[in-house]
């Protein structure tokens, strides 16, 4: 299976939201601020799709479908 690389017009998109501390071709790194509101809103009864997308990232383009964005959001340094 091909795992999907940003375009760095993705990057760029990605990198000016305030939720996103860093982007690559292949990773997104959020900040712990919103992977604290992420497990707070999930804990709540929220749907990972509707947190990230209120948080206005794209569920869609960040691939939370495969599962991998939640991985990187429940851990908190």
């Amino acid at each position: 299976m091909t795992e999907r690389l940003f375009t760095l017009k993705e990057q760029a998109r990605l990198q000016c939201n305030p939720n996103v501390q860093a982007v690559s071709d292949k990773s997104i790194t959020y900040t712990d601020e919103f992977k604290r509101h992420f497990i707070s809103e999930n804990e709540k009864g929220k749907l990972p799709r509707d947190i990230f997308e209120e948080a206005g990232l794209n569920a869609d383009l960040i691939g939370l479908m495969k599962g991998r964005s939640l991985d990187t959001v429940t851990s908190v340094n």
